[in-house]
């Protein structure tokens, strides 16, 4: 049995619940800690992330589970991003995009959604490929979006966050859908923390 054989072997079925219940934890973790723009936050998002992408596709949902592998990298490059500065800590200042910056992304997470989605239906078992590749493509850029603190990634998330719950409720991945409806709360605090930061340092 090779090495994705064995964890995948690990997250089946019968412990499935458990090992959503620890990335669901790791999860919020990470966002509380995001929202407080504490460094270790990646550290959360490494480990959740990592046993997400092996339960998506256990469960069908391959570009989800693509998506988690991306968040694994994401982690390594938000921490390296976030770690500079005197005390080790997040230093990199909070940032907003002009409006052309925000038609641009959205237009090319719209155009890649629809591409991806197209190919998966036609290629693929994927299930829901169309909703499924725009929570995708929107949470690529989103975290990136983390990673640089640009302030706006808030409201992306919103919109990301409850159109994955459809998709985790349509494959009975309750916990997981409840994860989210706590991450679209946490969105509107973090977007209000992080402009309350940036008003202050810029005003």
């Amino acid at each position: 049995m090779g090495v994705w054989e064995a964890i995948a072997a690990a997250l089946g079925s019968s412990g499935m619940g458990i090992w959503e219940a620890i990335a669901v934890a790791l999860g919020l973790a990470y966002l509380v800690l995001a929202v407080r723009q504490q460094l270790a936050c990646w550290y959360a998002a490494f480990v959740s992330s990592g046993i997400f992408l092996v339960l998506f596709w256990n469960v069908g949902l391959l570009m989800e589970s693509a998506l988690y592998t991306y968040y694994v990298f994401m982690a390594i490059y938000g921490f390296l991003q976030w770690r500079t500065g005197p005390n080790n800590s997040s230093q990199r200042p909070i940032s907003r995009w002009r409006p052309l910056q925000h038609v641009l992304a959205i237009a090319a997470v719209l155009l890649l959604s629809v591409g991806s989605g197209w190919w998966l239906a036609a290629n693929t078992s994927a299930n829901l490929p169309f909703v499924d590749s725009f929570t995708t493509w929107g949470a690529v850029l989103t975290t990136w979006m983390v990673a640089r603190k640009i302030l706006e990634n808030w409201l992306y998330w919103l919109v990301i966050d409850a159109v994955s719950i459809y998709l985790y409720l349509d494959r009975e991945l309750y916990l997981t859908a409840a994860l989210f409806v706590v991450y679209i709360l946490i969105a509107v605090f973090g977007f209000r923390q992080w402009l309350q930061s940036y008003r202050q340092k810029y005003n």
